[in-house]
């Protein structure tokens, strides 16, 4: 019997470790797969999508920026990736794509894992594209005091706020936030990237702020140093999130949830190593 097909779909991907994490996961359980990382074209994703499908694909990722044309070409969502209009999970049975969100899942698991608490805390999302959207009900069912959605263009805030349109919710613009307090502050923004950090004022780090990007290095994000430079008691980047959201979408497709942990730990070490 030929392995499963699974492939991540994003543009760029060439950085993505999401081929070599889903192997290990693979070999914990005992199963063969095949899982590439697959470049698609800004305006190419949906006829890629097909292709993969037509060739035997059993599931997907998807990463930026496909993940709110991924929920929209979907036949059956699950209720996470309803409220946040974003898929970056599809689970695919003859030409039924079902799709799921397990963004909200990785962060949240990776921040109790650092022991913060997210329970009557004020947090704050940067950004309001599709990794902002896809962890917003996650953080809302931690039930934290407030959740205020900050972006550089500030109607893509109020729009996401309007989206979801709960009460724990504010937003605004960047250039809003100048005497904001937050427990914790979560860069969505792709700006980590390119090394770059959203243009936000340091008054909102405080010395009991913990401060998350979702992105990850093998060094410190740009918005990981500027929080520790400015006093931030807890910097983290985003490979946690990384392997328990695929560990997740794993779990989707196999129905059994592989160990996130050691995964982590040998991840980190590879990065540490320059491989």
């Amino acid at each position: 019997m030929s392995p499963r097909q699974f492939c991540v779909f994003g543009n760029p991907i060439k950085q993505s470790r999401s081929p070599w994490i889903h192997q290990q996961f693979a070999n914990q359980l005992g199963v063969e797969i095949e899982y590439e990382a697959t470049l698609a074209p800004c305006d190419g994703f949906e006829r890629n999508l097909k292709s993969f499908i037509a060739d035997g694909g059993s599931g997907a990722n998807v990463t930026a920026p496909f993940k709110e044309e991924a929920w929209r070409l979907c036949d059956q969502l699950s209720d996470i990736a309803k409220d946040s209009g974003a898929v970056n999970t599809i689970y695919i049975s003859g030409d039924h794509l079902y799709g799921d969100n397990t963004d909200g899942f990785g962060l949240v698991a990776d921040l109790h894992r650092q022991g913060a608490t997210l329970t009557n805390a004020n947090i704050l999302l940067l950004g309001a594209g599709g990794a902002a959207r896809g962890v917003i009900p996650a953080l809302l069912k931690e039930n934290p005091a407030t959740l205020t959605i900050a972006n550089r263009t500030a109607s893509k805030a109020n729009h996401l706020k309007a989206h979801f349109g709960d009460s724990q919710i504010q937003s605004c613009g960047f250039d809003e936030l100048n005497d904001a307090n937050f427990d914790l502050i979560i860069n969505a923004t792709s700006a980590g990237l390119s090394q770059q950090r959203p243009n936000v004022p340091s008054t909102i780090i405080n010395q009991h702020t913990i401060c998350y990007d979702m992105v990850y290095q093998a060094t410190p994000t740009g918005f990981m140093q500027w929080c520790s430079q400015h006093g931030a008691a807890l910097c983290i980047d985003g490979l946690g999130m990384l392997v328990g959201q695929a560990a997740k979408s794993f779990s989707i497709w196999f129905g059994k949830m592989p160990q996130i942990e050691p995964v982590i730990v040998e991840l980190r070490e590879m990065l540490s190593k320059g491989s």
